[in-house]
């Protein structure tokens, strides 16, 4: 017989903490009766989310990434454009996702004070997707898609919160055609480096991009600009 391991109890008070949000939002209330209906001694809950609900909320989101890592690892995606990748890997984000909960969440980070945390998690979200989809950016680039994705995510979840369309086919076709006008601008600057009156300038643009590094360490996203070839991020 073997023992069963113990659920972290961070994910414990996370999801004891989800009954309560739809009626209290990531509150006081709300981590006070998640530590009490998960068992977990109130002292010792403050131990483990120092920031309280906001610390849950951070939690939840995080493990919403981790779901749809793990469905994309899952997923066979060989035959798939780069692009149908992206978007199925926001649509598996968003269906890892409780609509009430995100809708709450929402109100939290739109709060000056949590703001920073916010944008924080929207880019963790846009980095998470990037890296399992194999993304080998180096330079400017590495910033630029993740910067890019970050934003088309955001307006997604915004059109999702508000959708009742069947199966939210209307956020998939949002989301879509977002993808799309990002696809555009690519063509259009490729378009320009071909032109000999734009290649000179797209060119420098380019050798300035090129000397930009993606940061070492990843833990105080969104990393630091600044890094040229042959140096270390700051």
């Amino acid at each position: 017989m073997t023992d069963t391991p113990e659920p972290d109890p961070i994910a414990r008070l996370t999801s004891a903490a989800l009954p309560h949000v739809a009626f209290d939002g990531w509150s006081e209330a709300t981590f006070r009766a998640a530590a009490r209906d998960a068992g977990i001694d109130l002292a010792l809950a403050r131990a483990l989310c120092p920031r309280g609900a906001l610390d849950l909320a951070c939690a939840y989101h995080r493990a919403g990434d981790d779901a749809m890592a793990a469905r994309l690892r899952a997923a066979e995606l060989g035959a798939m454009r780069f692009r149908d990748r992206v978007a199925l890997a926001v649509r598996y984000r968003l269906e890892a996702a409780d609509r009430e909960a995100v809708r709450r969440g929402a109100t939290l980070f739109a709060l000056p004070s949590n703001a920073a945390e916010g944008a924080r998690l929207i880019w963790g979200t846009a980095d998470r997707i990037w890296t399992e989809l194999g993304d080998t950016a180096e330079d400017l680039n590495w910033y630029t898609k993740r910067a890019t994705l970050s934003g088309v995510y955001a307006a997604t979840v915004l059109y999702w919160l508000g959708d009742e369309s069947p199966g939210a086919e209307a956020t998939w076709a949002f989301l879509d055609r977002r993808l799309a006008e990002v696809m555009g601008i690519a063509a259009a600057k490729a378009r320009l480096r071909e032109h000999p009156l734009t290649r000179p300038a797209m060119q420098f643009q380019d050798w300035i991009a090129s000397r930009i590094r993606r940061p070492l360490r990843t833990d105080h996203l969104p990393g630091n600009l600044g890094a040229f070839r042959g140096g270390e991020p700051r």
